[in-house]
């Protein structure tokens, strides 16, 4: 029905740049905020920033300054450009979208996730 697709993570030295990427595909009407988290091992998931449909934007105080969220609308694509990476910015990155269905028989609004992408950073 609708499915999000990560990209873009891996491996990179501290100080270094990755730029993730999410692509919602299916059978979606509009897209509303979408967001990125992530979840180090042994902790919880956490909001690392979010962007409405209209482009406001939000941010984890750890990453301010550092992270940039942005998104194409026309693509149904959010990015993650992520600077200056730390050895704790190491986690699996997820993002999530509240997506307006364009079914026929179901038009309702819905919450959902991509199966993550890793970003490991070393010291």
């Amino acid at each position: 029905q609708v499915q999000l697709a990560e990209s873009g993570g891996g491996l990179v030295q501290a100080g270094g740049s990755l730029r993730l990427s999410c692509v919602a595909s299916g059978s979606i009407s509009s897209i509303n905020a979408m967001r990125w988290y992530r979840q180090a091992p042994g902790k919880q998931r956490e909001l690392v920033a979010g962007i409405t449909s209209g482009g406001s934007t939000n941010y984890a105080d750890s990453v301010k300054g550092r992270f940039t969220i942005s998104r194409d609308n026309a693509k149904n694509t959010v990015y993650l450009q992520m600077n200056s990476l730390r050895a704790e910015d190491t986690a699996v990155y997820y993002c999530n979208a509240d997506i307006k269905l364009a079914s026929s028989w179901n038009r309702g609004e819905y919450r959902y996730w991509g199966q993550g992408t890793q970003v490991t950073v070393s010291s």
